[in-house]
């Protein structure tokens, strides 16, 4: 490499950068190349010389502009995926640059210092114990994962069962209970665990997806054995919240360890016109969520959050005689050892927006919900599926069929992203407000599109 490589690779990914931000206002949304497409632009056999790292970076970038998705526009909404804020996306390029192994304090104490700073600004906003531990993870389903496996741990440890020590052979066996309009990533993660469908217990849920509180009581009364009761904040089709205050007692008087799933949810809790949908909350023992959602972070970035620190790292805890331990390090509350420094654009995030931006930006997400779902319901044929109580609009048209037609001439026509989705054993569609970008236009402009999309 001659010394300008590095300086010459990185201006091109910067001009690239800026080419396709600057794109995402006008580019259809969806992709326009398929995967196989991709596979041919990019594939073959691996060339015997190399190119220039600036000269490999701008081919990278012409060859995969039609095979990208505009999520960082304002007119994404056919998942819960956060836009990318500036703050945010410029501390991820710093991230890459630093190239820090972000495991240790001692190891890399700047960027370890961020993630701990942002953590402890998120149980403040989310208004938790002060002094739980927060992991950062891959997303939403590593956050399940890692509290699912620490409840675990702990739950059986109340039983008398060392796991670190005696494995799962013969340990009392464990009840896991959710709820009927649970995520997929809760039955993965605890697939992960050992744990299959059959042994599920799965309390009934209501028109919206909420937990029922006589359902919970009904499943918990004259069992026995360690208990773990996973709990939602922001059902993904609907919005919606358990009731935290009515389910958590429960849960507890039965001895069960408590967990939400908030991978969007626990957000509501940083707004102050929103924070009722998540009262009772703190009760819980763990909590996940993700910055990559909401708080509109660069992928990677969930959170693994657990009311006693003591209960992380009896799960994870690693040994070596070569590692280096220095009170509470990001290894000791999470699956890994090495990683890049992923909580450090929540940190931007976080810092650049502030309390008050966040509650901001929390409260527009909701309002270009309520105004999509008033657009939508004005339409002929369509019909809304859910109460509007936080970032979710689900709808349909006259049949599954028309419903589903309609979802495929959305993505065809281009203007905005949104997925199909199944509630109630029909068909329909859903829209995730997510992202900073949107806008009341962007609103409008979709609104209109799907108008026509009706119409014809």
């Amino acid at each position: 490499m001659a010394p300008d490589d590095r300086s010459r690779a990185l201006d091109a990914a910067h001009h690239a950068a800026l080419r396709f931000l600057d794109s995402v206002a006008e580019r259809p949304v969806w992709p326009r190349a398929s995967l196989d497409d991709m596979l041919a632009e990019f594939g073959g056999p691996l060339p015997d010389h190399g190119l220039d790292a600036a000269a490999v970076v701008e081919e990278m970038a012409v060859l995969a502009d039609p095979g990208l998705v505009a999520i960082p526009g304002g007119r994404f909404f056919g998942f819960v995926i956060g836009g990318t804020h500036p703050a945010a996306l410029a501390a991820d390029w710093l991230v890459s640059a630093w190239d820090q192994n972000s495991g240790s304090s001692t190891l890399t104490p700047a960027t370890v210092a961020m993630e701990r700073v942002a953590g402890q600004w998120m149980l403040d906003l989310f208004g938790l114990p002060a002094t739980a531990s927060v992991g950062f993870v891959t997303g939403g389903q590593l956050a399940n994962f890692t509290c699912l496996a620490t409840a675990r741990h702990a739950a059986l440890a109340r039983a008398g069962r060392d796991v670190a020590e005696q494995g799962f052979r013969g340990s009392p066996p464990l009840r896991f209970v959710v709820g009927a309009d649970r995520h997929g990533s809760v039955d993965r993660a605890a697939r992960f665990l050992g744990i299959g469908r059959a042994e599920l217990t799965v309390v009934p849920s209501d028109d919206q997806g909420r937990m029922s509180a006589d359902g919970l009581e009904q499943a918990l009364v004259g069992g026995e054995g360690p208990l773990i009761v996973c709990l939602q904040a922001g059902e993904v089709h609907t919005g919606a919240f358990d009731d935290f205050a009515a389910l958590i007692p429960i849960a507890h008087r039965h001895g069960a360890w408590v967990h939400i799933d908030g991978a969007f949810g626990l957000w509501a809790a940083a707004s102050p016109a929103l924070s009722h949908l998540t009262a009772g909350m703190a009760d819980a023992d763990s909590w996940a969520t993700d910055a990559h959602k909401t708080l509109n972070v660069p992928y990677d970035c969930g959170m693994a959050i657990v009311r006693d620190p003591a209960d992380s790292i009896a799960a994870f805890r690693t040994g070596g005689d070569y590692l280096i331990y220095s009170g509470l390090d990001p290894w000791d509350v999470t699956p890994e050892l090495s990683r890049r420094a992923r909580g450090v654009p929540a940190w931007a995030a976080l810092r650049s927006l502030g309390r008050s931006g966040i509650a901001g930006l929390l409260d527009r997400l909701h309002a270009n919900a309520v105004a999509m779902a008033s657009g939508l319901a004005a339409i002929d044929a369509v019909q809304i599926l859910n109460d509007v109580e936080y970032t979710q609009v689900m709808f349909r048209v006259d049949s599954d069929d028309a419903t589903r037609a309609l979802g495929a001439a959305i993505l065809d026509e281009g203007t905005a992203a949104l997925t199909g989705a199944e509630w109630r054993g029909r068909a329909a569609l859903r829209c995730s407000m997510s992202s900073w970008a949107t806008t009341p236009a962007d609103i409008e402009r979709t609104v209109q599109a799907i108008r026509a999309l009706v119409a014809v």
